[in-house]
């Protein structure tokens, strides 16, 4: 099945190399790409989404602020937070708004994990 990723990432090299990676591992999937918070709830508002990769650290609101918006838009959306501040709080505040948390620099291992149990709960909730 296809789904449709929302890459959020104020870094264009960031969302370019995220975008690569899941090119590699889900070529049939669908991309759309913000530069914050606010033009990804704007899009979110225009369009539904199956999954969410999100930056941690942005400019106004980071990623798990954003994760939190568009869980109550979606609350069976897969969510994903990326971020080089591997630090039990931040791993708590993902967990806490029910994001995983992926760590930086993202490794193609952690994605496709993340991508396979997206793929399970999505499946599981259109049944």
């Amino acid at each position: 099945m296809s789904y449709k990723i929302l890459i959020v990432d104020d870094s264009k090299l960031a969302r370019m190399a995220v975008g690569k990676m899941l090119n590699g591992l889900r070529p049939e999937w669908s991309r759309v790409e913000a530069t914050n918070a606010d033009e990804a709830l704007a899009l979110a508002q225009q369009s539904s989404f199956d999954i969410a990769l999100l930056d941690f650290n942005m400019p106004g609101r980071d990623g798990l602020t954003l994760a939190a918006e568009l869980r109550e838009m979606s609350p069976n959306m897969p969510v994903a937070v990326i971020s080089a501040n591997v630090q039990n709080e931040v791993i708590r505040r993902a967990e806490d708004v029910g994001a995983t948390f992926l760590p930086k620099p993202l490794i193609e291992d952690a994605m496709r994990a993340f991508i396979e149990q997206a793929e399970q709960r999505l499946e599981t909730v259109g049944t």
